[in-house]
This record gives structure tokens, sequence and C-alpha cells, in this order.
């Protein structure tokens, strides 16, 4: 019986010793630093934080490929394991009566969101959704080609009009509380990281000035948060 991993050549099996130490390495290698993880580690205890909840693994590793944005929801819960639980915490009688809180973990990424604030397990279901999606698009990243880039569509729609690339058909310019933005924030960290955390070499490349560039980054918390990391690994100042 053999086993062969990605990038490596086939491990031969030839005992029982041999297949239990290949499944204590497999099973460690899975959760090592070195690497990011494939699956969600061991649960940690929850929050009643409406804000976004990362997964538990470093908020530094960026899953690659995938454009799973795309995706339907029906498409996108599919990929999922979903997990309903009672959410503790202040709020009386009123609360820890049904499992309504809803915690999506993506099995392809890891990625996990989770939703609490709401009795209505549906409810917290949406939410849960709606921050998984915003979570991968600032947890993936797609590959770019800057020789004769082109900005998708997407990009293009939350980029402000002043841009020099960004044609009247177009439309008006998407907003962080518009449920497209995450795949526009998505296309453009994809962009940063290809230039690795240069605004002003993104910005000539959007048609931007560095400072338009820089205000449509501040203006949604978690896409900054996503940039300044970038920056700081790079040794560059954060935008503020």
């Amino acid at each position: 019986m053999g086993q062969t991993r990605p990038g490596s050549s086939p491990t031969t099996i030839n005992s029982p010793l041999s297949l239990f130490l290949t499944l204590r390495f497999h099973r460690w290698s899975l959760f090592s630093s070195s690497a990011p993880p494939l699956l969600h580690p061991p649960r940690a205890p929850l929050s009643r934080s409406q804000t976004l909840t990362l997964a538990s693994s470093s908020s530094s590793s960026t899953y690659k490929g995938g454009n799973y944005l795309t995706l339907t929801d029906e498409e996108l819960v599919a990929q999922c394991e979903m997990d309903t639980y009672k959410a503790s915490g202040p709020g009386g009688q009123h609360r820890n009566k049904r499992e309504s809180a809803v915690r999506l973990k993506h099995l392809p990424t890891g990625v996990v969101a989770q939703a609490v604030e709401d009795r209505s397990q549906h409810k917290n279901r949406v939410s849960a959704l709606a921050r998984l999606r915003t979570l991968l698009a600032l947890k993936v990243r797609n590959a770019v080609d800057l020789n004769g880039y082109t900005p998708p569509p997407e990009l293009l729609q939350i980029l402000p009009a002043k841009s020099t690339i960004r044609g009247s058909d177009v439309g008006p310019q998407i907003g962080p509380n518009n449920p497209k933005f995450a795949m526009g924030m998505q296309a453009l960290l994809d962009l940063i990281y290809a230039v690795e955390g240069s605004v002003s070499e993104a910005a000539n490349l959007l048609g931007l000035s560095t400072g338009a560039l820089s205000r449509l980054i501040l203006s949604d918390d978690s896409l900054r948060m996503a940039v300044n990391e970038l920056r700081a690994s790079k040794g560059m100042r954060p935008l503020k």
C-alpha cells in the first residue's frame, strides 16, 4: 500500500508500525506552524462579539487559489461544515434556550466564520455566510500577472470615478456595505500582494493617485488591516 503527497515521492508502508508512524507524521505536519493549516484546529472558547471571527490559524497565513466568491450561497455552503450551538454570555432568560448560534468552517481553506447575535438560527446562518465571504476575500489569494495587467470587472466596480481606467459603463462605485464589495476587495488584495504591498505601484496600475487608493483601502477596516499586515511583513509603514 502506498501514499503519495503532492510534491513528494511515494511513501511505501511495509508494516503496521510504519503505517502508525506515517499517520502520526501526517497528523503532525497538518498542524505544523511551518505551513498554513488545511483544517481548523480544536475549537477555542467562543466570543459573543459581532465582529468577524477569523480562523484560529495564524492571521498571517494566506491560502492560495480558489475563486470561491463566485459560488452561489448554496454551492459555498456545500463546501462547509456547519455547527450549531448554544451561545454563551449575558442575555437572561432569552439566551441559551436553543442552538441558534452558527459556525461555518470552509473545508478547502480552513477559514471559519460564526454568528451568535440573533435568536434565529436562520438569521445567524445568513450572517455567518456573509462573514465567510468577507474572510475568504481577505484570506484567499489568486495569482496576478502584472505584464499587461487589466483589472477584473469586480475590482473596477469598487474604484472611485477618478480612476483613469474606469469606464463610464462600470456604473457607480460600490462601497463596503454592498455585498459585491468582497469580490472587488479580493481582487484589490490580489494586486497589492502581487506588487508586494506597494500602494503607489498598485495605484499606478489602477489609474489612481496613491492618495486616492489609500483612501479606498482605509474606507474598510478589514481591508486596511489586511494591507497593513502585508506592509508590516515587508518592513513598510502602515497606512493611516
